[in-house]
Order: C-alpha cells, then structure tokens, then sequence
C-alpha cells in the first residue's frame, strides 16, 4: 500500500521523484482502508441531496448516512447495514450554511465543489482505532513526516457540561505524536453538530505544517495561518443536542471523517495552493488556451493586477461544479439548488468575459478537461453526453449576456428617473438581483461609475425579510415533526425494549371482487407506544396530537411519492369512538400514525383499523398510472428519458423527467395513447419481493436515486416478476418493470383513462408533467371539446369580417377572457397548446381588423373636418368616436394632410366623459406645447391630461365641454 511520495530533501542534487497523482492519491485512501481494515467502498452520493429539503446540495461525506446517525433508517434497507464505509463523496458549498462562493478566487484554496476523503464507522470501532487508522495512512503510506503534523482535541466547555477529551488526548500520545504536538481547543474549533439539533460530538484535526524544518507551529494552529493548515476532521458522534439545547449521550458511537483531497493533494504535490496540484493546471492550462489572456501565476490580493488570477481560479472552480451538478440533475434555474448554481454559472461567465476578455463559448469549451480530470472517480461524468452540459453552459451563458444588458437599461433607466443626490431604489437593485440574477457587485460597480450609493440599508432589509421567510416556512416544517418523526433516543429505547418493528405487510392485502371492486381486508392491532413531544409515552389524553406506533398496520406510510393513507382507528369493544388518522409516516421500520386522541389512548390498546378506501384507491389508480406515464415517456422521448422525482396524491399524480428538447404536442398526444393502450388492455400488475442485488441486475428497470430495502418489491406491468428476472430477458424493455414500495392495482384496466393537463420546464432539461385519471381525466377531455368548441366558434365569426369597430372589439375580449381560461382550466395539455396557438393567432387577426376599421374611420372624419375647416392653422372641434385611439388617429390624419396645422378634438362620450386629443405642428415648436394645451383644455373639464410637446390626451367630464372648445381656442391663439 505505500505510494512513493513528493520528495522534501532540499539537498543539492538529491534526486526528487515525481509528485504523486490525485488519482493515486485517492486510490490509496480507499485502498488502505478497504483492504487493511475491512471498509466497504462505496460511490459518490449524487450532489442532490435526497429525501432532506433543509439541504440545497450534498455539502460533507456525512449527508448520505444520516439516516444512520438519526437512527431512521429502514432496519432492512441497505443503509441499516453498514458498519465500516470509505469513499470519496463530491460535495459543493454554495449557499445556505455553508457558502463559500464570494470567497473562490480570492485565495488559493476555496472551492464551490471539492472531494471529501472520509471513513465511517457506524457503532463500531472508536476514537483509538479511527486515530490509528488515520496516523498510519498519513505517516506511512503517504509518508508524510510526523513532525509536520499537530493533532487537536475538545479542551472542553462548562458551558456544555463537558470536560476536556483525554481519552482522545491519551490515544495520540500513545501513537507517538509528542505532546508538544497535541493540542487542545474549545468547543468552536473541536466540537462539531450537525444542526441545531441531533447527533454531535468532539472532534480531533489533524494539521499539516508547510514550513517545516524542525521549528515547532503549534502556535499557529488554528490561528488561520496558510503555512499550518488541517487537512482531517476526525468527528466522534457520541451526544445528541435536543431541541431544550442540552446534550444527551447517543445510544450507539459513531465515527465520521472528512479529509479534503485537494488539500492533501497539495500536500503530497509539495505545493501551497490548491490551484497547482494536477487537479487544477489542466484546467487553468486550458483557459489559457482559449482566452489569450496572461498564464496563470498564482497571484493574490494588490498582486494580482487586474484581477486575471482570481479569474482563473474562479473560472476553474465554477466549471468543476457544473459539471457535476448537471450531471447529477441540478441545472441552473429559478429556486434553491438551481438559483445557486445559476448564479455561479454567472459568476464564471462574468469572469469570463470581463476579466479574461474571453469569446463567449470558453466555460463551456472546458468540459472535456473535467470530465478528463474527474472522469475516472465519478464515471457519471463520462456517461452523461458532454454535450449536454456543453449545451446548457452555452445556453445559459448566452441567457445571462441578455440580461446582463437588459439590467444595464433598467439601471439607466432607474437612475434617469432619480431625484439628485438620492440613493438608488433597493426594490429596483433587488429586482435585479432575484428576477434577473444580476450579481450584487456588478449593480454596485456600476453605480459607483455614475457617483450613485444603492440603499444598502434597505436592500439588506429586503433581504433579511426574504430570508426569514424561507427560515418560517422551514421550522413550520420541522415543527409538525414533533409528533411523527421519531428522534435517536425513542428510536433507540424501542430497540433496546425490542419493541419490534411494524409489521406494514397488510397494506398489500386486498382483492378484486366478483364485481370487479376492490376489496380491503380488515386489520385489528396492538398499540406498543404513543410518541409525543418528542418522548415515547404509554397514555396521551383526550384531545391530545400524539403518534401511535403499532404492531401491524393496513396504512400505508408516505414513503416513494406516495401520499399516506388516512382513515381512522377504533378500539375494540368501543365501536361508536372514532379516533381519525391524518397522516402515516414511515421512521426506522416504525410506522407512526398521526392521530388527535378524541379520549385516552393507552399502550396495548386492541384497535381496528380502517382506511379511507376511496382516497386509497385513488393513490393505487394514480400510482400504477405514474409507472405507466414513466415508460410512455421513455417509449415516446427515448431511452435517455430518466425520471427525476414524483408525486402521488388521491386527486393527481406529478412527474419530473429529463428532456433534450421541449416536448411538441404530438409527443403529448402520443404519450397519453401509449397509456390508453394499455389501459385498455387491462394488463395485470405483477409484483414481488426478490433480493436487491438481483433486481438491479434487470435490463431496463426504472429505478430513482433512493434507498430501498433489502429485499426489494418488483412492480411490473403485464409481464410476471419470474420473467423480468430470467437472465438475458429484455422484457423489462417492453413494458414498465419498476422498484417500488407504492400500493398499485391489481389490473390496469381501473385506470380508465389518463389526462395530461400541464406540462412545463421547472429549468433546463427538466420537464414537469401533472396528469388526473379516471373521471377526472374524462371530464378535462369534456372541458377541452367544449373550450375548443368556442374556440371555433369565434374564429368563424372573426372569418365574417364585421366592419363595426364595437363588434370586432367584443370578439377581441371575448378572445382574451378565452385565452386566460385556457390557461388556467384543467384540460388536455396538447389541447391546450394548440387552442392557445389558435387564440394567439385570433387576436392578431382582431387586432388588425380593429386598426384597419379605425383608420378608415379616421380617414372620414378627417376629410369631413378638412373641408369644414378649410386652410385653417388652428382646427379645434367636436366630433363622434367610440375611443381615444379613434380620436388620436383623426388627429394625426389631419396634421398629415395639412403638415403647417395644429389640431384639438374632443369627442362626447355615452358615459359622461370626454375625450380630448391634440397634437401640435413642430413649427409651433418651443412656443406652442401639446401637453400644456391639453392640460389647460381638460383642467376646464375637471379632467387631466399629458403627453410630449408633439401630441398629447387626456379626457374630463361633458358638463365643461363647451368652456373647453373656446379655452383651446383661445390658448393657441395666444401662444401663435
């Protein structure tokens, strides 16, 4: 296992060999730790977290194991079986928590997107054997000198109850490190949580001296120092910090370790930034290429003119983490995980062009040196077609240059509209900002350019306000938690009192009638325990919200994006006493059912059980759609087509997939009919439980990124499990074969029918489908043939060609009311774009015939008022007209046809009002203003008006109309 290491002898002539490979490098870690300690190896967790919504991307090693920590993992699943793991997990911090995208580029070693080298150890060794491991891979493999490296441990804090970490103290010592070289810290530096709440512990780090030499750095330690750095976290999850704050001890010890591989990369390589290890210079070497801009020195702060270095870095950096993001189904976009990315794509592409003074193109034109460099650990990246990441950088590159100059006209606009000396309005910065995801220091430069301050003081309050918001609608969330989600310790005191896991194999037992109805089968069962405020109990009292943990149970548990079951329990003997379960969760093999106790529910309570069979089966339609629904894409779009996350309620099913290219309404259309086919085809739904290992082994299986267990149940439509199972079988292919936990029909046929009714891009490459079933889908169909009935409708009387303004402006309205119904009603999504495709064309046409009407009418009244007023410079006068846009035409035609007249018409409304249009010769010009004019002549009317000085409107009330005709008059001839 030993790996020839850089070389430190700075003798004369002493022969140095080659720095070692960050792919050697992590090889060796995982290496040492599979084969001398029995660690299984395991992949990369994608960077979307899974099943953790306070999360926006996977940020440590840790993420994925959770479950394990919090105790909720299924006991069958895969995850509830580790003991010792190692791998190297892609991991980005950018925004939330941990954000440490303003700050790549400054330095030389901040990244948005790093690997974490990390060992775990899930109730099994602890602090003596995880610090033997880590110093003999250090000193041993990678041969680092031992006098190089210091060790830090928990000092201990009064303000937690705690004393200092000897036992960590006394297992370095042990190992050899000198005391001198041992360290103690408070809890801030050697006392790590997760959260708020939940598992936490001291920690040991391991640092690293760059210097060397024989000096001793303790002093540095910690202080921020680059020349004393920590390059491992060794964390020792043995407390659990409750929701009061205090600190209980968690039933099982766990290690967690995380070691930054670019740190140690640059360790190994004998270098002092991240940037010139091999994981970097390629890329760097590569933006040089395609920019022309000075190479790479490595510069920083006042050095680094111009800022081309901090380019470089940050255009190294952002690249990397899109990559694998997109690769892993993150793709910049609106909201959480895809806004962030969307700004560091930004960022980059703003370095790009501003700074390197690079062609658009050069993010994108990187991608193949990525994939080169991270390709052989993460082979996802390789898999995925680099065009596609090649495609969407370029896409949102070219998005964001429009908006950059889009933000700039809003800017321009903004500050034209300022009063002198004022701050530039946070709204307008915080618009940019959100809507347009104009970077907050771009806005900033640019003010100061013009001698203008933003409102700091205001936008960060807007910011605040946006922020809290968010953190509101996240603890509404965690506190609903209270009395379903069972904590470490409950979870633990089951185990230990072997209270068994619920047995949820009921939720399966039902059967087609002679009639063709379903039939579910009653459940009668134990009550073991009651959970509430975060505390198993054996009583709750009437009126109380608690959770009620049984032996068995019919209900099935929100679990694969299936809503739960509800229903309601009796208890036995007591059959007019209803107490009513709202939601069923699945936590640790432990289904909790969320119940309002309507009186004192005790532990060993006999109930029975009864679930809302309609809202059931509604889920099975609608679950057994979805699977149908997920191979009618892949059928119609392609194999490429992989699913991205659903949603299945009683009243809808939701379907997120990958695209290439916007979905056309035949491919709607086409994909509801593969579904109709086998609807009517009344294809039997096969299902059953094989082992993990087996079932993914199937050619053609749909699964999504998730943990399930062990074994796993197989649903699949209109061909038996044995036959999907068989080797080489291709039958998978053919129709839908899928991993899932949901509760389905036995026959497709109850589906009846299968609705589209919306279909729209959540960000690139990702579509969002909504579809209804059964009656539903029947009547959308009904709502689609009676809207495109109107639709028709319209068109053919539009075709009749009225030559009355008044009806042709009805027809448009009536165009627009149908079009926002279109809109907005549950119909057939094709229909829906091609009636809307139709409307939009209509109101063209309305639009045209209704500009075509009024000029000629304005071509009437213009040849009567001319010769009525025959080589007048001056025409005020009165005529009919059914608008303001008929009245200004007028005027124009008549300043057309006599290019030396200024003209003032009013026109007498059926409401009361009156219309007043003007506009003004520019020989009249300055004297002569059309605004004031029509403020002078409207203001005798009690109205208003405004305009240029060209031409001007406005309107006011009939009983000052004819005061108004001689005010006009008199005010032009006063000003000619």
């Amino acid at each position: 296992l030993a790996v020839p290491r850089r070389c430190s002898s700075r003798r004369a002539g002493a022969a140095c060999p080659s720095p070692l490979p960050a792919g050697r490098v992590r090889a060796a870690f995982l290496r040492f730790f599979q084969e001398r300690y029995g660690h299984r190896v395991l992949p990369s967790a994608p960077v979307r977290p899974r099943g953790d919504p306070r999360l926006l991307f996977v940020n440590a090693g840790m993420n994925q194991f959770k479950p394990i920590f919090l105790g909720t993992a299924h006991p069958r699943s895969e995850l509830a079986r580790h003991r010792r793991v190692v791998n190297s997990q892609k991991c980005v911090r950018a925004g939330g928590k941990h954000n440490d995208l303003e700050d790549v580029g400054r330095d030389t070693y901040h990244h948005t997107f790093f690997e974490m080298l990390g060992n775990w150890s899930f109730g099994d060794y602890f602090k003596e054997e995880a610090c033997g491991m880590a110093w003999e891979l250090l000193t041993e493999v990678y041969e680092i000198p031992r006098d190089r490296l210091y060790v830090t441990y928990f000092g201990g804090d009064s303000s937690l109850g705690l004393s200092a970490d000897e036992e960590c103290r006394d297992v370095w010592l042990r190992l050899g490190v000198p005391a001198s070289h041992v360290l103690p810290f408070p809890s801030k530096d050697n006392f790590w949580e997760m959260g708020d709440t939940g598992p936490c512990g001291p920690c040991t780090e391991i640092h690293y001296d760059h210097v060397g030499g024989g000096r001793n750095a303790a002093a540095l330690v910690n202080q921020g120092s680059p020349d004393v750095v920590e390059i491992w976290n060794l964390v020792f999850m043995q407390y659990s910090r409750e929701v009061e704050g205090h600190l209980l001890p968690l039933p099982q010890h766990h290690v967690d370790t995380g070691m930054g591989l670019e740190r140690l990369v640059a360790v190994l390589q004998n270098k002092r930034s991240n940037y010139d290890t091999d994981l970097f210079t390629p890329i760097l070497d590569a933006i040089h290429k395609g920019c022309g801009a000075p190479r790479y020195q490595g510069l920083v702060g006042d050095a680094d003119v111009g800022r081309v270095n901090m380019a470089y870095r940050v255009v190294a950096d952002h690249v990397r983490t899109l990559c694998v993001c997109i690769t892993d189904g993150i793709y910049p976009g609106f909201s959480g995980a895809e806004l962030v990315l969307r700004r560091i794509l930004r960022r980059a592409v703003r370095f790009c062009s501003e700074v390197l003074q690079a062609p658009p193109g050069l993010l994108a034109s990187l991608v193949p040196t990525v994939v080169e460099v991270l390709g052989d650990a993460y082979p996802e990246l390789t898999k995925n077609a680099n065009q596609q990441i090649v495609d969407i950088i370029n896409e949102n590159e070219a998005a964001f240059l429009s908006s950059l100059e889009r933000g700039r006209r809003i800017i321009e606009r903004t500050v034209q509209q300022m009063e002198p000396s004022a701050n530039f309005p946070a709204e307008v910065a915080w618009s940019l900002y959100g809507n347009l995801g104009f970077p907050l220091d771009l806005i900033d430069l640019m003010l100061e350019e013009k001698g203008i301050s933003l409102d700091s003081a205001a936008f960060n309050e807007l910011a605040l306000e946006d922020a809290k918001r968010k953190a509101d609608g996240l603890q509404a969330g965690q506190r609903e938690d209270t009395n379903t989600r069972l904590d470490v310790h409950s979870l633990a005191q089951l185990q230990s009192n072997n209270v068994p896991a619920t047995d949820d194999s009921p939720k399966y037992a039902y059967t087609l009638g002679q009639h063709g109805q379903y039939e579910f089968s009653p459940c009668q069962a134990t009550v073991l325990m009651l959970y509430r405020d975060q505390s198993l109990q054996k009583e709750v009292g009437a009126g109380q919200r608690c959770g009620v943990i049984l032996d068995r149970t019919n209900f099935y548990a929100e679990q694969g994006g299936q809503a739960s079951d509800q229903g309601y329990m009796i208890r036995l003997g007591q059959q007019d006493v209803l107490f009513p379960v709202e939601a069923v969760h699945l936590c640790g093999g432990y289904v909790i059912h969320e119940v309002t106790a309507v009186e004192t529910l005790h532990a060993g309570d006999q109930v029975q059980l009864f679930v809302d069979e309609a809202q059931r089966l509604a889920c099975m339609t609608n679950h057994t759609a979805t699977h149908l629904l997920n191979f009618a894409l892949r059928y119609v779009l392609g194999d490429h087509t992989e699913q991205r996350g659903s949603h299945v309620t009683a009243e809808r099913l939701r379907f997120d997939f990958d695209i290439k290219s916007p979905v056309t309404v035949e491919q709607l259309q086409q994909v509801e009919q593969v579904v109709q086919d086998v609807i009517k085809r009344n294809e039997v739904v096969h299902t059953a439980e094989v082992p993990l290992t087996m079932a993914r082994s199937v050619q053609g299986l749909r699964a999504v990124n998730e943990g399930y267990p062990d074994p796993v149940r197989i649903v699949s439509l209109g061909v038996p499990v044995e036959s999907v199972l068989t080797r080489d079988s291709e039958a998978a292919m053919q129709t839908s074969v899928e991993l899932c936990c949901g509760t389905h029909l036995l026959q497709t046929g109850a589906i009846e029918d299968l609705a589209i009714i919306s279909e729209r891009q959540l960000v690139k490459g990702i579509s969002r489908v909504i579809a209804v079933t059964g009656r539903q889908a029947k009547q959308a169909r009904e709502v689609g043939q009676c809207l495109a009935m109107e639709v028709d409708s319209v068109s053919l009387r539009m075709k009749q060609r009225s030559t009355s303004i008044p009806e042709v402006q009805n027809l448009s309205k009536e165009v627009g009311q149908l079009t926002k119904v279109v809109g907005s009603t549950a119909m057939p999504q094709w229909q829906r774009k091609e009636l809307q495709i139709t409307l939009k064309a209509l109101q063209r046409t309305a639009n045209t015939a209704i500009k075509k009407l009024e000029l000629q009418q304005a071509e009437e009244k213009a040849q009567s008022l001319l010769a009525k007023h025959c080589n007048q410079h001056v025409i005020v006068d009165s005529i009919p007209a059914d608008s303001l846009s008929i009245l200004m035409k007028v005027v124009n035609k008549l300043c057309d046809k006599c290019p030396g007249t200024s003209v003032l018409l009013l026109s007498p409304q059926a409401s009361g009002e009156v219309l007043c249009a003007c506009q003004v010769s520019k020989n009249c010009l300055p004297v002569f203003s059309a605004a004031d004019w029509a403020v002078a002549v409207c203001a005798q009317m009690e109205g208003k008006a405004g305009g240029s000085s060209i031409v001007a409107k406005g309107s006011g009330h009939a009983s000052g109309m004819q005061g108004a005709l001689t005010t006009a008059l008199e005010f032009a001839q006063g000003k000619l």
